[in-house]
């Protein structure tokens, strides 16, 4: 394949990629990676190289590694947490005539690798030539499994194109892989140095495990293996195995016209306290099930959760194929993150690649829960209930830094805080905020009682209880919070940030209004109600700045009198600016990293006035560097309400596109789960106008001028429906459930199963805003890609 024909080719269910590039196996691994959420596969080639950046990886296993301070400081975490790439089941070598398929070596006269959306599997066929001229093709097929959350799964099919051909096929279990790690912290690197030490191993016939465990952090893990050969007779098997690494080989002539099929089972656990035998027994469990489903079992076990899955998140967007695909690839890998976590949280970058160290923030109650909460609310239910497990250790941290209920970790694996920079962890208290809010969304939308009385009210109040004890009430009648990083990280410990303020204002009367529905709890926790009225003094109290000379809000107090940062004098190879400026100088200076007041304004709309919103959009749009991936889906949103409809277009496919684009040129290590999850916002929130203050679904649809068309669908209260905007008009239709009650344009509809257009108003024109020099979005434009056009990677685009 030429340089100019690599990249995605344009479909709107599937990500194809044609032809080898070596260099970019890095990138594709990340984005051809399957999950469920409990274990997850990088994309590489079965044949195990050529290779970028290999992993597999297990939800919540991890090795511990100390966190490094020039000078110790009381309150400061003592150890990180690192995922680690555990035992490899992919690794499936073919060796014809004695020679190895390598891509680097001999001809591939045809390569593609598909990443199905509708299948939940990573095909692929090669037509390769050996060295020697012997040409063969392969043909496999990957998944892990949604429905058997323990099992993945392998087809290997190889078929002669000439002549009878000796195959030899190695299947293996490799623990350790070496890998090159680029993070910069020697204490990490030594920590992902052969993390897995050896306690047990077994191989008899077609099967065998491998049990391990961390040096550090003490968990234990098992991976087997089981295979089914289909093929000619003549079949020779071998199987071995040492302390990192089972080999099952298979040698067998295969004639021309009939094909060598393997299909390979694989099982994972891990457990922080179970034995090896248990492991055992859980992995071999596991196997069975897979074995007693087989292979076509759990191909139509997969496409019927996919296609459930596509009957209620599915999004239409008429207009721009490139856009419908990227959506599309955004919620699939949303739904691999999340869809099978349980009770596990789900990781910045899912289960993709190592970026971030594995860890979780907040981004995932901020972006990826309301996209869970209103399409798969299970998997919404079960990350919360993840936070909840982890709330002993919150409170232990609160009560650390002199604080009363839980402080929840910046970043953390297992719910202890791993971030050595203090002021964008342990002072970005509104993290407790954001999960509050989760909560409450949750609720509003499933009416999950249970759920609350078990889980909810205790999250609510103990996240309050923070707010109390963190806040303060001045001498002017006010309650204040200093000291607090909001969203955006370039400006830290500030005083009342608004993001920040706002959030624990509902925070605290979603805390009062659940312990009011549920006494019981409520006493058994100690609240009373003179608690309570503290929390909604405090919360109708709370002090919100406001600077009257310009008629904006500050994102936090006296923001609006920093100086502004001189984006005229910035190099644009200078961002991000984190990398290339003292913090000292990004904090005290008007530069905003990523939406912060505007995300305040998306998540607690009902607090600004709708001229509020606009003046305050325009004014942080010229100060916004978007240096990080979380700020475009939010931008979008409130482009859209404030009447920019094409900006909310540009940065819609900004935060779609980030990783099918690599445009922060890191998806080597992941894919941004925010990222994809905020494209789902921008257009449900942003186009579709939706909002969900107070519980209620409210929409005022509208939408840019290149899209013909958007519908998708939501749940809501056990109730299923569709909406679907068009230029003129929007219409909304009752799809299973009982018929429920939203809001278009201020006028309340019941939504039942017979659909009547509503009228959509006109807009008056808008000035469109402007960004800091050189950081305005992406135009969408006349290079739009079209169904079965190749996608250039953003590194071979020419500047639009």
């Amino acid at each position: 394949m030429t340089d100019a024909a690599r990249g995605y080719e344009c479909s709107p269910w599937e990500l194809r990629w044609r032809g080898l590039a070596v260099d970019q196996l890095q990138r594709t691994e990340s984005t051809f990676a399957l999950s469920n959420g409990h274990i997850g596969m990088r994309g590489t080639l079965e044949e195990a190289e050529p290779r970028g950046l290999p992993g597999t990886y297990l939800n919540g296993f991890y090795e511990e590694h100390g966190l490094p301070y020039a000078e110790a400081g009381y309150g400061y975490p003592e150890a990180g947490q690192t995922v680690v790439n555990v035992t490899d089941g992919k690794i499936i070598r073919l060796l014809v005539e004695d020679e190895p398929l390598d891509m680097r070596y001999g001809h591939a006269t045809a390569h593609h690798r598909v990443l199905d959306f509708r299948s939940g599997t990573l095909r692929r066929v090669t037509d390769w030539t050996s060295p020697t001229g012997r040409r063969v093709r392969v043909r496999t097929e990957r998944l892990v499994s949604f429905t058997q959350r323990a099992v993945a799964a392998i087809r290997y099919e190889v078929e002669p194109l000439d002549d009878e051909v000796q195959l030899v096929v190695q299947s293996d279990l490799l623990a350790n892989e070496p890998i090159e790690s680029d993070t910069s912290d020697p204490r990490v690197a030594a920590a992902l140095e052969a993390p897995l030490q050896a306690e047990y191993m077994k191989a008899e016939d077609y099967r065998a495990v491998l049990v391990h465990r961390t040096k550090r952090s003490g968990l234990r893990m098992a991976a087997a293996m089981d295979h089914q050969v289909d093929t000619n007779d003549g079949l020779r098997t071998d199987i071995s195995v040492e302390e990192d690494l089972a080999r099952l080989t298979i040698a067998v002539d295969v004639p021309l016209g009939h094909t060598l099929r393997l299909t390979k089972f694989l099982g994972y656990g891990w457990s922080a306290q179970r034995s090896i035998p248990a492991l055992r027994a859980q992995v071999d469990a596991a196997l069975a099930g897979a074995l007693q489903t087989g292979w076509e079992g759990l191909l139509a076990e997969q496409r019927e959760f996919l296609d459930q899955f596509w009957r209620t998140a599915d999004v239409e967007l008429d207009g721009d194929p490139e856009l419908q695909q990227a959506i599309r690839f955004a919620l699939f890998h949303v739904l691999q993150a999340g869809a099978r976590g349980e009770s596990r949280a789900i990781p910045g970058k899912g289960l993709t690649g190592p970026g971030y160290d594995g860890h979780a923030f907040w981004d995932t109650e901020s972006f990826v829960l309301p996209v869970l909460t209103y399409t798969l609310p299970d998997a919404a239910r079960d990350a919360l209930r993840w936070r909840h497990s982890t709330l002993d250790k919150a409170k232990d941290r609160a009560a650390q830094l002199g604080l009363r209920g839980a402080a929840f970790p910046w970043r953390s694996i297992t719910g202890a805080e791993c971030s050595a920079y203090w002021p964008a962890g342990t002072a970005a208290f509104h993290v407790n905020a954001d999960i509050a809010d989760a909560v409450a969304r949750y609720l509003a939308a499933t009416g999950d009682t249970e759920f609350e009385r078990q889980h909810g009210t205790e999250l609510l109040l103990e996240t309050a209880r923070l707010w109390m004890s963190l806040g303060h009430h001045d001498p002017h009648g006010g309650f204040r919070i200093d000291g607090v990083t909001g969203p955006d990280e370039y400006s830290a410990v500030a005083d009342n940030n608004v993001y920040t303020n706002l959030m624990a204002q509902r925070n605290m009367r979603e805390a009062a209004d659940s312990c009011e529905r549920h006494p019981d709890v409520a006493e058994y926790f100690g609240v009373d109600e003179a608690e309570i009225a503290r929390w909604r003094d405090a919360a109708r109290k709370m002090l919100v700045p406001y600077d009257e000379l310009l008629s904006v809000h500050p994102q936090s107090e006296r923001f609006t009198e920093h100086a502004r940062w001189n984006f005229a004098a910035t190099p644009p190879g200078n961002y991000p600016l984190l990398l290339n400026y003292p913090y000292f100088d990004l904090y005290r200076k008007q530069v905003v990293k990523q939406a912060d007041l505007v995300l305040a304004m998306h998540l607690r709309g009902d607090a600004f006035s709708a001229e509020q919103k606009r003046r305050n959009f325009a004014y942080y749009e010229g100060l916004t560097v978007r240096d990080s991936s979380l700020s475009a889906g939010t931008q979008a949103v409130l482009a859209a309400e404030c009447g920019h409809l094409d900006l909310a277009y540009d940065y819609l496919a900004e935060a779609a596109l980030t990783d099918l684009h690599d445009l922060h040129n890191n998806v080597r290590n992941g894919l941004h789960m925010a990222s994809l999850a905020g494209a789902w916002v921008a257009t449900v929130a942003g186009f579709g106008g939706m909002r969900d203050h107070g519980g209620k679904l409210t929409f005022r649809p509208r939408l840019p001028s290149a899209l013909d068309r958007i519908a998708f669908r939501m749940n809501f209260r056990g109730s299923q429906f569709a909406v679907e905007i068009e230029q003129d008009k929007a219409s909304y239709r009752l799809v299973h459930g009982d018929p429920l009650t939203i809001t278009h344009y201020d006028t309340p509809i019941t939504v039942t199963e017979q659909t009547t257009p509503l009228p959509v108003p006109d807009l008056e024109p808008a000035e469109r805003p402007s960004q800091p020099e050189g950081r305005a979005p992406a135009r969408r434009g006349d290079d739009i890609a079209r169904e079965g056009d190749t996608i250039q990677p953003w590194y071979a685009r020419e500047p639009r």
